[in-house]
């Protein structure tokens, strides 16, 4: 039998061990690498893991071994149900199309950017706006381009493109023609300039404006690879709608694409940094105001802008009667919220992904979840909060894993502590923001009313005109709102209290035995399996809390002989190769905090090929890879801050999504319910829970499912679920609660 141990390149961020059990009649090319006696060896480059998640440490040699296979602290309680039904399969991840990150720092003029943004790869949708916001990506880059001084945090990939000479003159459908002047910017994609009438023209804006705001794109910029920049496309719609810079003309002139807009002035962060980085309680409450009413008819048209930050909002010109008008600009990022029969675009997570600008991005977009109405107004309660105390809490981190600090940090940070020395509607727009649901339609006036009694009452002394929300509420203080909610009170999400729970996962299954255990001792264990396999149970599933064991032993697993072993070592690869060698696949695992690892391998699982991987964070890319090669997770475990993570093929699952939190993600995992998945592997450390939802390829009589969450193992409770027929199917221990 021939066995291959191949060494992987590794990165100098990523450090990681890749185990694999191939069918007898694989054949492996011979590719160099590290050679043993009557072995093939390949070498197999290694990727990068996600900026959302934890840098790992390198290590000296890790090995990617393939081995030919054989046939074949206080108490709280929560929890969650779901119920078999017709429900919808959702569609299984789908590989990322890079996009446009965004912008960077703030200039005066309409879409600069204070960080080069990456790819965009627009596809026509049924609107025609160009790709919904499910395809419309931004990959985390291996850099944080702005520096601390700087407001902007977004990660982006410079392009060589825009350094390509711009054109002297400038004429695109049938516009005037433009004398390009002096640059006052330059982003990842394009180049923006003054752009002055040749002849004619009057004004200060429109179309006949003697200046305008001329930005280029070269069609070599990953932004253009599929025709014009997708930005014009959220223009063509958006166009006149409250608050958003008109464009005038755009075109394509020699290797440029060319969008002539609006002369506008200063960006809130240049007037923050005018006003000695600081800005009163009155002026953040009129920019919070006027910014909430510009989203609102910004969303009323099926967009939700996805950077909003202080750079992206412009004054008008100085001097001119705008010059006290607010402006939201940059719609590189925008992305329906809404499909065309006016539906809410449905959920999902791809942890790998991140969209928006690190410092002022929701925790839903460093989570990679799909854009929606709620994050453009988390990061704008970020901006205000900025504008107002000069600083927020995670400025400051640096290295590949910023953004998952970055994210971690405003998880843990509660609105309270966030919110010290403001007044209190910036802490309570902050909390309302926080707690919305994916879909929630957010209720705009009663988020404008918590300024009400900061604003100047004289209109002719406010810093900033606020147009947007009288048009919304009528006259001052007289918004016609219900401030008596009939709803109960949300729950908040973001306690700044961090807790570990025992995460018990329950299936409905015939009458059957099932036994548990745990607080178990290393000296104990074997007693306690022998004992079980005697009464003809074997173990289904295993976790580990304060280096003690919890094993669960029941009937039903189909199982026919199983071995395990306990290991100093996680997740020991010598002895899971031998056990692969004796067709034994694993079908279950636990680390522990000090490093050591619980095995189990059977015989009598479907599994026909099996491999698994050892990770600082949170392997979501090689998670993905494994999908498209037809492997599904099937078991899960992490060692203080490490992953465990084991995939099989003939798994019985025809789909599989992941749920990564900074605590127990209830919203994701009931919506992926609604969509027919089933929670069936789950592991957690100290800073994240990880959960894998499949659909099984046979369906199941009885779907139900529930979860509980409680501070210590749910010994008092599992009698009352076994008496429902309800059995415990997978538990672990780890982070629930921020």
């Amino acid at each position: 039998m021939n066995v291959s141990i191949v060494q992987l390149l590794v990165s100098d961020r990523s450090c990681f061990a890749v185990f694999e059990k191939f069918q007898r009649d694989t054949g492996a090319s011979d590719l160099h690498g590290v050679t043993m006696p009557e072995l093939r060896s390949g070498a197999r480059r290694s990727k990068r893991l996600g900026d959302l998640q934890a840098a790992p440490q390198p290590v000296d040699q890790v090995e990617n071994c393939l081995l030919p296979a054989q046939d074949r602290t206080r108490r709280r309680v929560g929890g969650g149900r779901a119920r078999g039904g017709n429900a919808t399969v959702a569609k299984g991840p789908s590989a990322a199309k890079p996009t446009r990150p965004g912008r960077g720092r703030g200039v005066r003029l309409i879409d600069l950017d204070p960080e080069p943004p990456c790819q965009v790869l627009p596809e026509p949708v049924a609107a025609g706006i160009g790709e919904p916001v499910a395809n419309r990506v931004a990959e985390v880059a291996d850099r944080d381009i702005a520096m601390e001084a700087g407001s902007a945090d977004k990660l982006g990939v410079e392009e060589e493109a825009s350094t390509t000479p711009v054109p002297d003159r400038v004429q695109v459908s049938n516009s005037p023609i433009y004398k390009v002047d002096r640059k006052l910017g330059k982003g990842g994609f394009g180049q923006v300039y003054v752009g002055k009438r040749v002849s004619g023209g009057s004004g200060r804006t429109g179309p006949d404006a003697l200046e305008v705001a001329v930005k280029f794109e070269h069609r070599n910029s990953k932004g253009c690879n599929y025709g014009p920049p997708y930005e014009w496309q959220v223009y063509n719609t958006l166009n006149g709608c409250y608050g958003i810079p008109s464009a005038h003309y755009k075109g394509r002139q020699g290797d440029f694409y060319i969008l002539v807009m609006d002369m506008l002035g200063p960006s809130l962060w240049d007037v923050w940094n005018s006003l000695g980085q600081s800005m009163s309680p009155n002026m953040a409450a009129c920019i919070a105001v006027e910014a909430i009413s510009i989203l609102e008819k910004l969303h009323l048209k099926g967009f939700v802008h996805g950077d909003v930050k202080p750079e992206n909002f412009l004054l008008g010109q100085p001097g001119s009667a705008d010059d006290k008008k607010l402006y939201l600009i940059d719609l590189g990022l925008a992305s329906k919220w809404k499909d065309t029969s006016g539906q809410h675009v449905e959920y999902d997570q791809r942890p790998d992904i991140f969209r928006g600008t690190v410092r002022y991005a929701s925790v839903h977009a460093h989570l990679g979840r799909t854009g929606s109405r709620r994050d453009d107004l988390e990061s704008l309660a970020y901006t205000l909060i900025f504008l107002l105390k000069g600083r927020l809490p995670w400025q400051g981190y640096q290295g590949d894993n910023k953004s998952f600090l970055v994210c971690k940090k405003k998880m843990a940070t509660s609105p309270e502590l966030m919110c010290c020395f403001c007044p209190a509607p910036f802490k309570e727009f902050l909390e309302a923001v926080t707690i919305m649901k994916f879909d929630e339609e957010p209720n705009y006036s009663k988020l404008i009313s918590y300024f009400e009694s900061l604003i100047e009452p004289c209109t002719s002394l406010r810093p900033i005109r606020i147009d947007g929300a009288l048009k919304v509420g009528q006259k001052r203080g007289r918004l016609p709102i219900n401030l008596e909610d009939d709803e109960q009170p949300k729950k908040k999400v973001r306690l700044g209290s961090p807790a570990t729970q025992w995460v018990s996962v329950y299936n409905a299954r015939r009458p059957m035995k099932q036994r548990y255990h745990y607080n178990v001792a290393d000296s104990r264990l074997h007693q306690h399996v022998e004992k079980g396999m005697e009464d003809g149970l074997y173990i289904s599933c295993v976790a580990s809390a304060a280096n003690l064991w919890a094993l669960i032993m029941d009937a039903g697993t189909g199982f026919c002989s199983q071995v395990y072993e306990l290991s100093a070592v996680f997740l020991h690869k010598d002895w899971i190769m031998e056990q692969w060698e004796k067709n034994y696949y694993i079908s279950s695992i636990a680390g522990a905090t000090n490093g050591s690892s619980l095995v189990i391998m059977s015989k009598g699982t479907p599994y026909t090929q099996q491999s698994y991987k050892v990770s600082e964070a949170f392997p979501f890319k090689w998670i993905n890879k494994k999908w498209k090669e037809g492997f599904h997770v099937t078991s899960m475990t992490t060692a203080g801050s490490r992953w465990g993570v084991v995939m099989s093929r003939n798994s019985g699952y025809s789909e599989q999504v992941v749920e990564l939190d900074f605590l127990y993600p209830s919203e994701g995992i009931h919506r992926r319910w609604e969509n027919g998945f089933r929670i069936t592997s789950m592991a957690a450390t100290a800073d994240q829970a990880a959960f894998i939802l499949s659909v099984p390829k046979r369906k199941i009589i009885d779907e139900t499912q529930e979860t509980l969450r409680t501070s210590s193992f749910p010994s008092t409770h599992v009698k009352e679920k076994w008496s429902k027929n309800l059995y415990i199917a997978s538990i672990c221990y780890g982070r629930t609660v921020c």
